[in-house]
């Protein structure tokens, strides 16, 4: 028991330096269907497999390999190579009103379900973000009410 603790306390102070220099960023994955992992290798126990476009934040750079957060706070690795540096945003409310403007009287153009991933475009405009639906639809939702940017 005592070993497992020690060797736990070790590797997890191998990890501080590049936690403490990775800057934290969004990203999205590339592929259709990505295994998400409980360590950084393919040999590791799998967590769950991930969409295209799930926006993530990387939490720590290692070796090929990334450690990331998900909308619901999860953490999980995944090859670095499944990742896009396209950004998109994940509804988190139940429905997100996206309007016309950066402004919450201006027209609403569309409501977004839950779960729903939008593209990032932009966020020039504190506590907005400018989204592309996939049907095409730009328009401007609070940050409040979507994870991702």
């Amino acid at each position: 028991m005592r070993n497992n603790i020690t060797l736990w306390l070790f590797s997890s102070l191998l990890f501080l330096p590049v936690a403490a220099e990775a800057e934290m960023a969004f990203f999205s994955i590339s592929d259709k269907s990505v295994v998400m992992y409980d360590a950084p290798s393919l040999k590791a126990d799998k967590l769950y497999v991930a969409d295209r476009y799930l926006p993530v934040e990387v939490i720590v750079d290692v070796e090929g390999w990334v450690k990331v957060r998900d909308s619901s706070g999860s953490l999980a690795w995944i090859e670095k190579k499944f990742l896009n540096e396209q950004r998109y945003v994940i509804v988190t409310v139940p429905l997100a009103d996206v309007h016309r403007s950066a402004d919450a009287n201006s027209e609403l153009l569309f409501q977004a379900e839950e779960n729903i991933v939008m593209e990032w475009l932009e966020s020039d405009v504190p506590g907005w973000v400018k989204v592309r639906h996939k049907d095409g639809q730009v328009g401007y939702v609070k940050v409040t009410q979507v994870w991702g940017s």
